[in-house]
């Protein structure tokens, strides 16, 4: 019998690639709307994906009907205060819980993991983000207006072990990607639910994030229009470059990963993360990151080719 994954937020761009990717490897999703009664849905499921943002509304309630109904619980959320609330509020639970498994959030921690390898942690980590555009979805504006809130309008960075708020503009300079994208200029100090996985299983004192400055751009334009379906999987013609530095004394390590539609990549990283927890891996109760309970490298080499191309 296949698992059956209860999707919350199914009818939403992300969402609809999560379901997909659920029939494609075999499973059931069982799709449910803000209005659904979690505590019914839930009862016949092995595990939930909560793709429902903004996430400061819908992940505690969420969480706390999957741990009623005893099942692992996985989400997508970028909002990074979302996933500090979540590891501060369900140290305890008696149910898998990971926070943040999308492109912003488990990707970037499990490329760190990788690029940090056996030590336990780097000196300096930075994460560098190519996009060839940027489209953003409503549930992408929306929760930016929420973390927008809750910043009163600050940006966020990681420094000194924590997060930390400023105020002003963020910084513009320069990043060298690897081939093809090369040099590109970037805005600095775009931080994002990276920043509040990794360093609750990394020893990093220091992270620093780039954005290539035209994603910024289209992030802040008024742009309403989402992204434009163009092939039969409705992928978008968006392709991204991730690169992790982690510095420690004199050395450095990376992990690279590229592909096509930061949306479109969520699914299949969310969902063989909820796969490998129900076969058993990286299942232990408590609230933990996909670097923290998965193998990176392995995890990452399961998703490429057809997924991800690792550099």
């Amino acid at each position: 019998m296949s698992e059956r994954i209860a999707v919350l937020g199914a009818g939403g761009h992300t969402g609809g690639f999560v379901v997909a990717e659920l029939r494609r490897r075999g499973m059931t999703p069982i799709p449910c709307g803000r209005a659904t009664d979690l505590d019914r849905a839930f009862r016949d499921a092995d595990a939930v994906i909560n793709c429902a943002g903004p996430f400061a509304t819908t992940a505690a309630p969420t969480i706390g009907a999957a741990i009623r109904a005893g099942i692992p619980y996985l989400d997508v959320t970028a909002e990074l205060e979302v996933v500090a609330d979540t590891f501060a509020a369900f140290p305890g639970a008696g149910i898998p819980i990971v926070p943040a498994v999308a492109f912003y959030g488990g990707l970037g921690d499990l490329l760190a993991t990788a690029a940090v390898g056996d030590r336990p942690g780097a000196d300096h980590l930075t994460i560098a983000y190519a996009l060839s555009s940027w489209r953003p979805t409503p549930g992408t504006r929306a929760t930016g207006r929420v973390s927008a809130q809750r910043r009163d309008g600050r940006r966020v960075t990681y420094t000194g072990r924590r997060l930390r708020h400023r105020t002003g503009d963020a910084p513009r300079t320069e990043w060298t990607f690897p081939a093809p994208v090369g040099t590109r200029p970037v805005v600095g100090e775009f931080t994002t639910a990276d920043s509040a996985v990794i360093p609750t299983h990394l020893d990093v004192p220091e992270i620093s994030t780039v954005m290539t400055s035209n994603a910024v751009d289209d992030l802040l334009a008024a742009d309403p229009s989402g992204p434009v379906a163009i092939d039969e999987h409705g992928r978008s013609a968006q392709t991204f470059l991730v690169e992790v530095v982690a510095r420690s004394g004199g050395e450095e390590r990376r992990a690279v990963a590229s592909g096509r539609d930061i949306y479109a990549v969520t699914a299949p990283l969310v969902v063989a993360a909820a796969a490998r927890i129900l076969a058993g891996e990286g299942n232990a109760a408590g609230v933990a990151s996909a670097g923290a309970r998965f193998d990176a490298r392995d995890f990452l080499s399961a998703l490429s080719p057809g997924h991800l191309t690792l550099g």
